[in-house]
């Protein structure tokens, strides 16, 4: 079955948009909306039917709803503004308003929407959702292995946390608690409820209760080749249950998140070059800056760039893409006077094309920060924090903003949350070095130097490890410990001097600035 209208065709059977006869690429979710609504155009159709017929149920924000219908619009020659084919009825939702004739294979037409009542299309069923053009998860039900049916609220609560807890990961789709708990108390394979939710991931586990302590464990599995992505099991005294739930739930869901990201950098890179899409980019730029070193940030950087090529209004790309550019100004491997500009832009355009994204206001923040606008940095930071609880990279850049604001001891404690958010972490260095800044500015020096040696063990080249660590000997008196410090400072940063610091480090107080600086001299530095 094709649908033409104007100069547009969809066919329905190839799943192809066509406008003058040339073929209009459009990601699947588009296709299927401007399908969707032309096949209900005799009635408004809400958000929730899209949600239910294009999403399949799952949890979708305003901002990524609102994008797929900017992107039909344009893909057939609409516009926000003149409407002319997808109107938007105010607190009702959509129509397709244009003039539908609707053909055979043959070309030949069958009806036209004009002449009389339009006729209901079924789309042939189909025996497995598609998979959406984002990583798709679904969270069954854990199973209530204490043998006690009172103890059913606390597996369900479990599982529906973090379900509304992985659905402030916006990147990522989540089926809605509705649809994963149909298969509660069933023994189904997880093929089967890929298949059925249209998802690529599945998380589940278990709730065992033993007096007072209760076992839980959770896994992450990767339904397309049947392995296991990720384990783990908590064992926790049950004195404040809903302590418990919200600590178990917080871990999980911070475990998780690097976990996606690492799969799906994993697909990208089995993908041909010329066949990856802008969020393939986007994971190939996350694991090469992970990588913490300056040519694997060039490389990201030069990856986000092709991305938001691609789609100009990806949040994510340009919020990755600003932190890339202001990391490596903080780092010393870019001139901050150089990057400042493009860091900010990125930044706020980030903002502008998705204000929900926790990725852009801590890129923002991070923007702020090297600015000294420092309470703009803060309260970005913060709106980050509050749009993801578990962003462990924001939990830390918050730690080294409060750092840097004198409060130490805040910020110490945010980069301990970051390292307890997600040990395994690519950017755990990170966050015990902001540790270990903290501990300096407290002048608890032999903690620094732990701190700072555990950075450096787990990325040699990390320049902010070596930094502390060099500052924190000298005014320790450990002179010899200082002197290789500096060595190994000078071959990581070979620009860092006392005036770099001076200028380039945004304390904001004078005493703490000056503190570092005297660290840095006793060192040798100059």
């Amino acid at each position: 079955m094709i649908l033409t209208f104007g100069d547009c065709e969809i066919d329905l059977e190839r799943r192809e948009l066509r406008r003058a006869r040339h073929a209009v690429h459009v990601e699947p979710q588009v296709f299927d909306l401007l399908a969707y609504l032309t096949q209900n155009r005799d009635r408004v159709v809400s958000k929730d039917d899209l949600i239910a017929s294009v999403w399949g149920g799952r949890i979708v924000s305003e901002s990524t709803l609102t994008s797929r219908i900017n992107a039909a619009r344009k893909a057939i020659g609409d516009s926000g503004r003149s409407q002319k084919l997808i109107r938007t009825i105010p607190r009702r939702g959509l129509r397709f308003v244009g003039d539908v004739h609707m053909q055979a294979d043959d070309t030949q037409p069958l009806e036209h929407a004009g002449d009389q009542a339009p006729v209901e299309i079924h789309e042939p069923s189909r025996p497995a959702l598609p998979l959406p053009d984002r990583p798709a998860i679904a969270v069954l039900p854990f199973t209530n292995m204490t043998g006690d049916p009172e103890q059913e609220y606390f597996s369900d609560g479990i599982s529906e946390d973090i379900i509304t807890a992985l659905s402030k990961l916006r990147w990522f789709l989540v089926i809605a608690r509705n649809s994963s708990f149909i298969y509660k108390g069933k023994a189904v394979h997880m093929k089967q409820v890929a298949e059925e939710l249209g998802v690529g991931y599945v998380v589940e586990g278990s709730v065992r209760k033993s007096g007072d302590r209760v076992r839980i464990t959770a896994q992450l599995n990767d339904v397309s080749t049947g392995s296991h992505i990720w384990a783990e099991r908590y064992d926790r005294d049950i004195a404040d249950v809903f302590a418990v739930q919200d600590e178990i739930t917080e871990s999980i869901v911070a475990a998780i998140e690097p976990q996606l990201y690492a799969a799906e950098n994993f697909r990208a890179r089995r993908k041909p070059p010329g066949s990856m899409d802008a969020w393939d980019l986007v994971m190939r730029a996350l694991s090469h800056y992970w990588r913490v070193t300056r040519q694997d940030n060039v490389v990201a950087q030069a990856l986000l760039e092709k991305a938001i090529a691609i789609d100009p209004d990806y949040g994510q790309a340009l919020g990755v893409l600003a932190t890339s550019h202001t990391f490596s100004a903080h780092m010393g491997w870019e001139q901050m006077a150089t990057v400042a500009t493009v860091a900010e832009r990125a930044a706020l355009l980030a903002v502008q094309a998705d204000s929900e994204d926790p990725w852009a206001h801590q890129a923002l923040g991070y923007v702020h920060l090297f600015a000294r606008r420092f309470d703009d940095a803060l309260a970005e930071f913060e709106l980050a924090l509050l749009l993801n609880p578990n962003f462990s990279l924001a939990q830390g850049f918050h730690g080294v903003t409060l750092c840097y604001c004198g409060r130490w001891e805040e910020g110490d404690l945010a980069a301990r949350r970051a390292l307890r958010l997600s040990p395994r972490d690519p950017f755990s260095a990170l966050y015990y070095g902001i540790a270990a800044y903290a501990q300096f500015i407290g002048r608890n020096y032999d903690e620094a130097i732990r701190l700072a040696h555990e950075a450096i063990r787990q990325r040699g080249d990390f320049v902010g490890g070596h930094r502390v660590l060099t500052a924190a000997a000298g005014m320790a008196g450990l002179d010899e410990v200082a002197r290789l410090a500096l060595q190994e400072l000078r071959r990581a940063q070979p620009n860092v001097s006392l005036a770099w610091i001076a200028q380039e480090m945004p304390m904001k107080r004078e005493a703490d600035r000056e503190h570092y600086l005297e660290g840095f001299r006793r060192a040798g530095l100059d």
